[in-house]
């Protein structure tokens, strides 16, 4: 509960919010453009992917640059943030989607769709599998980029995670439109009132990014902080004696591209 006194910790649902509005307003901007355009898939791909990895270098410091109700409760599961900054990234995500989406609508009212996404010549299962494995290779390179116990990461972790939104694109955008973010779906489906199969892209999505997280944690690069450490982090977010704690443990308390969130 102590995260609701902190100034920084509303600065960072701010930034969430902020994010993701204009994360949709580039992403879903570029879709309904022109959207009878053969290289649209390309272009919508390359549009998102480049929106996130402009935003997670532009907000990282200040939120984590989550954007994605998913990624977010990846690192819930991974222990790296409280219940109640998941509660607040996540509505501060789905408040961002449907304003910028609400907007897109009244500039374009006649655009068709609106990146409403869609299940198109797969069945539902196929369509939750997509989204589960697109969305699980998104939350694995934002968790693995991110790892404080990696020294071999040279590159820009913004742009790796901008090109794992990309890929997911790439690969999903022509069966379900490609959700892998349960609130970039939310925002358009609400303001054009298309929730049929919304599910998907929810359940899709959000068990994708568990998975990720027990498969790094778990798997790949196993982390053993006690259950006390666990337990205070859920409860109350790092602070700098559980962020050193974890370190001393060999353990990845939270980004490490960015300042601690």
């Amino acid at each position: 509960m102590r995260e609701l006194k902190s100034g920084a910790f509303w600065r960072a649902v701010a930034a969430e919010f902020i994010g993701m509005l204009l994360f949709i307003i580039f992403g879903i901007g570029a879709a309904i453009g022109n959207p009878s355009k053969d290289s649209q898939e390309v272009k919508v791909s390359l549009a998102f992917g480049l929106a996130i990895a402009t935003l997670a270098q532009s907000l990282g410091h200040v939120s984590g640059a989550h954007l994605n109700p998913a990624v977010s409760l990846g690192l819930l599961v991974s222990c790296q943030i409280s219940f109640l900054r998941f509660i607040f990234y996540t509505l501060a995500q789905m408040l961002g989607a449907v304003a910028a989406s609400a907007l897109l609508n009244g500039f374009r009212p006649r655009a068709i769709g609106l990146g409403v996404n869609q299940i198109g010549n797969v069945s539902l299962g196929q369509g939750f599998a997509i989204e589960f494995f697109a969305t699980l290779q998104l939350v694995l390179c934002v968790i693995a980029v991110t790892d404080k116990r990696r020294s071999d990461v040279q590159g820009s972790a913004p742009l790796a995670i901008g090109l794992s939104v990309t890929l997911g694109h790439l690969v999903a955008v022509s069966y379900t439109g490609c959700g892998i973010n349960p609130a970039r779906s939310f925002g358009p489906a609400v303001i054009r009132n298309e929730m049929k199969y919304h599910w998907v892209y929810w359940l899709g999505p959000m068990c994708g990014g568990i998975a990720a997280a027990f498969i790094y944690d778990l798997i790949l690069a196993p982390r053993t902080p006690s259950l006390s450490a666990r337990r205070d982090i859920l409860l109350n977010g790092l602070d700098d004696e559980a962020d050193a704690n974890l370190l001393r443990e060999g353990d990845s308390p939270g980004p490490s591209q960015w300042p601690k969130q």
